[in-house]
């Protein structure tokens, strides 16, 4: 078993975001995970440790707690471009200018979302 990562926090208007960075594959893969998650709590789960063990084996693999959950603040959730927001703010904190965004549950459909609004990062920050 690896040793636990760092918790960081990202910046996204006025919440900050828990995220941690494992791996260092040549690929970016950020965990929007559904909304039962918690960063530093999951590592005590072995099955969410696993993928999580196995996910930084080829990658460079960015988990992050959403606004309201986890270690991130405890604020209400409006709407889903807030967490559209949260992800290009953990993205920018953690360096990564490309990312296959790897969504489960309700990440799933936010990941969709994301994809679709955000086409790449350009030399002025990101584009729709």
């Amino acid at each position: 078993m690896m040793s636990r990562p760092e918790t960081r926090y990202a910046k996204s208007g006025d919440v900050h975001i828990a995220y941690q960075v494992t791996g260092s594959g040549p690929r970016d893969i950020v965990l929007v995970a559904g909304f039962v998650f918690h960063l530093e709590l999951d590592w005590d789960v072995p099955a969410l440790a696993h993928v999580s063990e196995h996910l930084g084996r080829f990658s460079r693999l960015i988990r992050f707690d959403k606004r309201g959950t986890g270690m991130s603040d405890r604020v209400q959730v409006e709407t889903l471009e807030e967490r559209m927001d949260d992800v290009r703010a953990v993205m920018d904190a953690a360096g990564s200018e490309k990312a296959a965004l790897f969504g489960n549950s309700e990440g799933g459909p936010m990941s969709l979302l994301f994809a679709a609004t955000w086409r790449a990062l350009d030399g002025d920050g990101w584009a729709r």
